[in-house]
């Protein structure tokens, strides 16, 4: 079950990652792969890089092209992920997915200067998700298991979005999520 599921996910990746990832010079394979790949770099362990490749996965849970928030619908892409990402790999994958949202609505809360760095694409998208908490919300997301791999998670994804960049390929992170996958099922 364990490589089935990774197969399947990384075959969604692969297949329907090809599409741009909003406004970015990007495709959502791209951001990923970037996602993953920084997240490596700054020494995270297998699961936050793990996460970071598949935080997005949500957005490709369905068959459907349509981009929701251009029509002022927010998909919640990341709760379709974390419940996929949850059945393969368990929470240390899919809480800093589920949160990763939840992440940039804290952030914006609590740091002056991280609202002006979002994207536009990340702009739009805060408001359809609630906007910056509030201080109940801001507790609430601190109460939450892995809220600090989220916020982690969170600032990869900000900075994984350069046209051109040299990546691993999605083949070089499958022995990863395939341990990551046995060690959910042990």
């Amino acid at each position: 079950m364990s490589k089935d599921g990774v197969a399947r996910l990384f075959d969604r990746l692969r297949e329907r990652g090809t599409g741009a990832y909003g406004l970015s010079d990007v495709s959502q394979l791209e951001h990923a792969l970037q996602s993953a790949m920084l997240a490596e770099a700054q020494g995270g362990s297998s699961a936050l890089i793990i996460a970071a490749l598949l935080h997005d996965i949500g957005h490709l849970a369905t068959d459907a092209d349509a981009a929701l928030a251009d029509i002022g619908i927010d998909d919640r892409h990341e709760l379709a992920g974390a419940r996929m990402l949850d059945r393969v790999f368990g929470p240390a994958v899919a809480d800093p997915v589920r949160l990763h949202v939840a992440a940039k609505r804290y952030l914006c809360a609590v740091e002056p200067d991280y609202f002006a760095r979002l994207s536009e694409d990340s702009v739009r998208s805060l408001a359809l998700q609630g906007g910056p908490f509030d201080a109940a919300g801001q507790a609430a997301f601190v109460a939450e298991p892995g809220h600090g791999a989220a916020i982690a998670l969170r600032r990869i994804e900000d900075l994984a979005k350069l046209q051109d960049l040299a990546t691993p390929t999605l083949n070089d992170y499958r022995a990863m999520a395939d341990e990551l996958a046995a060690a959910h099922v042990a």
